[in-house]
């Protein structure tokens, strides 16, 4: 673990090769208030309700009377008075205009394995520079990185850390792609905006590991500037989504269908939680819904539980739980189907759905061997889609 900055060294730029997590404690608590959060006591902005120098203008906003804007990036549409932050805790209203107050200030930033994120169809064991600013727009009870997504701005010693200065960073350590996850990308919409254009400029890849309950305008602006994109399908029952989630479920199922309709590389994620999401019908109905309208080829992987921020309360998930969720996406039809969070288990390798050989041997994080030749099984012939070149 890294040594929390001091007081005095609120933002630090990331210079060295060596990559920091900042970890911190939480110096304040944001109240939810009308549809919105009211700002913190250590305001990002003047005596006169001005925004700080530097901070970026949200996009996908509009305003209306009375100063107040409603944003316009995500499912929940949040109508905030001036003064006040949207749901997520860090898209401020300045006096009728919206702003970012993430926008190149991420609190975490790691090298990581691809395989991590997971993107299991994509460059095998290579790494990724992996990207996190605070706040979400889901309220999720289970979240291990809750330190960072139920945060606000001030609650967290943060990097400075604009586009330009990322991507170089990413070229300079000879990474796969640039990854923006631990915290959801809807949220610092601009930030990835911004350095998905300099990405592609300049030959880098780009990633984003999301919950999906993304407004189709800006995913379909994001789209053409993107490499690959992992989604948490967290479980298939609107109630479950919106109780144990603070989510929205058809939005995030006309996410999958946008991102798959427009070419993009496509992993999707299933955290299995004991009395959540666990239902095997669910899980059934789930993955006879990806067969349908996402096809195939698309891989999901099943996810083992630990006890986290609200839910500490609950066991692991039971690892036969997880290969009854194996067996029943198999049967509906999906071809890829993974174990996650269970070093060592079969499952967390990848087989020609052919001949049931393995083509991809891995250890959790780690890849054994790779056998995929030119896109395709050595077994079989059989092409297996992903990045592989």
């Amino acid at each position: 673990m890294s040594k929390p900055a001091c007081q005095e060294e609120q933002y630090q730029k990331v210079t060295r090769r060596k990559f920091l997590q900042l970890i911190s404690g939480l110096a304040g608590v944001a109240v939810l208030s009308g549809g919105c959060l009211r700002a913190d006591p250590e305001q990002i902005g003047d005596q006169e309700g001005l925004p700080q120098e530097g901070l970026r203008e949200a996009m996908f906003w509009q305003q209306i009377e009375d100063k107040k804007t409603i944003c316009k990036l995500c499912f929940r549409y949040c109508i905030i008075p001036a003064g006040g932050r949207g749901v997520c805790r860090v898209r401020e209203n300045f006096a009728g205009r919206l702003y970012s107050l993430v926008h190149s200030r991420p609190s975490a930033v790691m090298v990581d394995p691809i395989e991590k994120e997971p993107q299991l169809h994509h460059h095998p064991g290579t790494e990724i520079l992996c990207i996190g600013t605070v706040g979400c727009n889901f309220r999720c009870k289970h979240c291990q990185n809750w330190s960072l997504s139920q945060a606000s701005p001030t609650d967290r010693r943060v990097f400075e850390l604009p586009p330009a200065q990322l991507v170089e960073q990413a070229l300079e350590e000879r990474v796969t792609a640039i990854s923006f996850t631990y915290n959801d990308p809807i949220v610092l919409f601009e930030y990835v905006y911004d350095t998905a254009l300099l990405a592609k400029e300049a030959g880098m890849g780009l990633i984003w590991h999301s919950n999906g309950a993304i407004a189709g305008e800006p995913l379909r602006k994001l789209l053409p500037y993107t490499t690959a994109v992992t989604i948490d399908l967290k479980g298939f029952c609107e109630k479950v989504y919106r109780e144990a989630f603070g989510g929205n479920l058809p939005y995030v199922l006309k996410t999958l269908k946008t991102i798959k309709e427009a070419g993009i590389w496509l992993e999707i994620v299933n955290l299995v939680i004991p009395t959540i999401n666990d239902c095997t019908n669910r899980i059934r109905l789930m993955s006879e819904w990806i067969v349908e309208h996402l096809g195939s080829d698309v891989p999901l992987h099943f996810s083992r539980f630990f006890p986290a921020f609200k839910l500490t309360h609950l066991p692991a998930t039971p690892i036969r739980t997880l290969e009854a969720a194996h067996a029943i996406a198999r049967k509906a039809g999906i071809n890829f189907v993974t174990i996650g969070n269970v070093p060592g288990h079969r499952y967390n390798s990848t087989f020609c759905p052919d001949t049931g050989k393995r083509l991809i041997y891995r250890t959790h994080f780690s890849v054994i061997y790779n056998k995929i030749v030119d896109g395709k099984s050595p077994f079989s012939g059989r092409p297996v889609p992903g990045i592989w070149q």
